[in-house]
């Protein structure tokens, strides 16, 4: 592949809603482009984009890539962020990487929830955008609907380049706003035809609209333009790529992806319209210096780039997905990487064509590539020289939520299935597997359900390991509500040395759920010798690690030590100990133990047409509603307290509930006690774990 300077490229996010056609269009432009000498097809599990055998089985995406198209001269960097919302940390780093983006809209089914979140992330990153309207070959896609919907909720910034001409319901060409011709595909080629009758009002009003976009850029040209004078076509284009770059106009356009039709002109107006990476700025810190560096994508000055994608693949390898912030970079520069402190050589430079790498000799700033195997290289990491060490500020991911326990189907497979998910920890910064020790369980954190689905898919297909996924256990705590008073003797004798342990103690409630216990001993006269106090408390340390009713950790217990006795030679350290844990059961149990469930604080973000379901729903989950804000977009955040218990399941039952518009997050807050059902529940499944273990004794 070409060198291409920073003028001559382009870096393009294809966003939108999943199934709307964002992998067939990078597809067809692909072919377009040459690079493929057949169109693959979603369907059949060809495409250049989902090249993953997981991606190929479910006919989605589920990672992002990137096809590097050259295309009159320019070099278009076609990224293909999945639609699903589990995979909504792909489409974050896509856009992070990007200049510019497409945001598809299915034709016949219009706009869904992807396509507004999609707009909500180029509003957020300040993209410049087009919408396309893919599928204009299928019956009942409606090109006009999409462009009224979109109106209706984005104004009127919404400006068509192109209208669809049909007959006989069939789509056979296009009219062009801004030159006002008609154009028809006559098999690949497209031919000069007159405008329809029908087409001409509807004409007007987009050229109308058009015209007052371009007299507005300047002041010259408003007046030409009330004093009735027309702009020559140049002048259009000119500052048309001014609005589209502002973001003041999105261009509206649409084609058929699998026809290859409209796809052309697509290539040709990113070309003309959107920003090439030298018109947007980046800025980092000089490490040296502490003075902002504004890199801005100029291959003049110092080279740094950013990692903005990790590809840990057991086929290909380990490949960090480069955007060049400034400077050149060639092969065997020496790079030094901010975050880990460590310099490498870079050895050879890629282009990631899919998953296909190509060899390149330089990537200027602004471009895309990819690096092999650096070793302590993560996403999100500041690449520079030592000379001028640059840090970038790291791109926002989303926090995962949704939580499942899993454990290995064989024993044996513990160690590959910890380092197998250490890779794809680095290659998904959405994934999280997290050593829950208290209760004893492995959980695995990711976006939604279907998330951990194909996590598990992954390990099995990709690394031979299995897991099985199962709710995961509550972090319950057990403590006492009343005071108890308790004697316990330990004695035990057989030949020889006997064991002799007796305490007397009292327990009660120290007011700090946060530690398990206080010690205090109160003993006078020597009653038990103080070379035993150790003993004691390590008895009671022992004994909170798994509470007497269910065996949960215990908190916020006070245990004084006040009286007891020994004997010259059979008390040891071991029959103190012993005696302590019986006391401690037996005290626990008498001081009225209860339950103490964790609580989260919970945010729900929702459109307001959706409040009551969430607080209904919140109710059923034990949920206490303490208020709601109103934020931007006709949307409302609700606040309230759960418990841990209600939040499980709530990722899909909150997207069903919502369309997939809600979103939440939550934090642990406190522990309250469970109330009587909740701890009765867990005193049972106790009891029938002792009797299921001893019957198997």
């Amino acid at each position: 592949m070409n060198v291409y300077t920073t003028e001559k490229i382009r870096n393009v996010v294809l966003l939108g809603h999943g199934g709307s056609g964002k992998t067939s269009l990078a597809e067809a432009m692909a072919y377009l482009s040459g690079i493929t000498s057949r169109m693959g097809r979603v369907a059949d599990g060809n495409t250049v984009s989902d090249y993953s055998k997981e991606e190929q089985k479910r006919k989605f995406s589920i990672s992002t890539s990137v096809i590097p198209i050259e295309w009159e001269g320019y070099k278009i960097n076609v990224i293909d962020a999945p639609g699903y919302f589990d995979f909504v940390g792909e489409m974050e780093e896509a856009v992070s990487a990007a200049g510019a983006a497409i945001i598809v809209v299915n034709g016949k089914s219009g706009i869904e929830v992807g396509t507004e979140k999609a707009w909500e992330l180029c509003e957020k990153y300040k993209l410049p955008r087009f919408v396309y309207v893919s599928n204009m070959d299928v019956d009942n896609a409606s090109f006009r609907q999409v462009v009224e919907d979109m109106t209706s909720l984005y104004g009127k910034k919404i400006a068509p380049f192109h209208l669809p001409i049909r007959e006989n319901e069939k789509f056979v060409g296009y009219i062009n706003v801004i030159t006002e011709a008609g154009n028809r595909w006559q098999g690949k080629e497209v031919i000069p035809c007159e405008v329809p009758e029908y087409n001409k009002a509807n004409l007007q009003i987009c050229r109308d609209t058009l015209m007052e976009a371009v007299a507005e850029t300047s002041e010259e040209f408003m007046e030409r333009y009330f004093g009735g004078e027309t702009f020559s076509e140049a002048e259009i284009r000119a500052a048309l790529r001014t609005n589209v770059c502002d973001g003041s106009i999105v261009p509206m356009t649409m084609g058929s992806n699998t026809l290859c039709q409209g796809v052309y002109t697509l290539l040709d107006d990113i070309i003309k319209y959107m920003p090439s990476p030298e018109n947007r700025e980046v800025a980092g810190i000089n490490m040296k210096t502490n003075e902002i560096l504004h890199a801005d994508y100029d291959f003049s000055k110092a080279k740094s780039a950013v990692i903005w994608k990790t590809i840990v693949d057991p086929f290909m390898g380990k490949y960090s997905l480069i955007k060049v912030n400034s400077g050149v970079f060639k092969t065997d520069d020496l790079i030094y990487n901010v975050d880990k402190d460590i310099e490498e050589k870079i050895g050879k430079l890629y282009v990631l064509q899919g998953n296909k790498p190509i060899e390149v000799k330089e990537l200027h700033a602004g471009d895309l590539g990819a690096l092999a195997k650096l070793t302590a290289a993560r996403t999100g990491n500041s690449l520079s020289t030592k000379a001028t060490p640059i840090k970038f500020g790291k791109f926002e991911i989303s926090t995962p939520y949704t939580y499942m326990r899993y454990q290995p189907k064989n024993k044996g497979d513990v160690d590959k299935i910890s380092q197998a998910l250490q890779k794809m920890t680095h290659e998904d910064l959405t994934l999280k597997a997290v050593n829950d020790s208290e209760n004893r369980q492995m959980l695995l954190y990711g976006m939604g359900d279907q998330h951990l689905e194909i996590v598990v898919s992954r390990l099995l297909n990709e690394y031979k390991v299995e897991v099985e996924l199962t709710k995961p256990k509550i972090a319950y705590r057990e403590t006492i509500k009343k005071q108890s008073d308790v004697e316990y003797k330990y004695k035990k004798q057989s030949g020889g040395h006997g064991q002799y342990g007796h305490v007397k103690m009292r327990f009660s409630p120290s007011g700090d759920l946060t530690t398990p216990f206080v010690f205090e001993q109160e003993v006078v006269g020597g009653a038990v010798p103080k070379n035993f106090f150790p003993a004691v408390e390590k008895g009671l340390q022992e004994s909170v690690i798994k509470g007497p009713m269910a065996a949960y950790p215990v908190v916020g217990v006070k245990a004084v030590l006040y009286d007891g006795s020994y004997h010259p030679v059979d008390s040891s350290e071991m029959a103190f100990k012993m005696a302590t844990i019986q006391a401690f059961k037996k005290g626990f149990m008498e001081a009225q133990p209860v339950l103490l469930e964790p609580i989260a604080s919970l945010k729900v973000t929702v459109p307001d047409s959706y409040t009551g379901d969430i607080m209904g729903d919140l109710n059923k989950r034990r949920g206490r509603v303490l208020g709601m804000n109103p934020v931007a977009g006709g949307k409302q955040t609700i606040e309230a307290d759960i418990p841990m218990s209600g939040l499980f399941g709530y990722c899909t039952d909150l997207r069903s509930m919502t369309g997939g518009r809600g979103e939440y997050s939550y934090e642990f807050s406190r522990y309250e006690q469970a109330p009587s059902d909740v701890q009765e529940r867990e005193v049972a499944a106790r009891a029938a774990k002792v009797a299921e273990n001893s019957g198997e004794d």
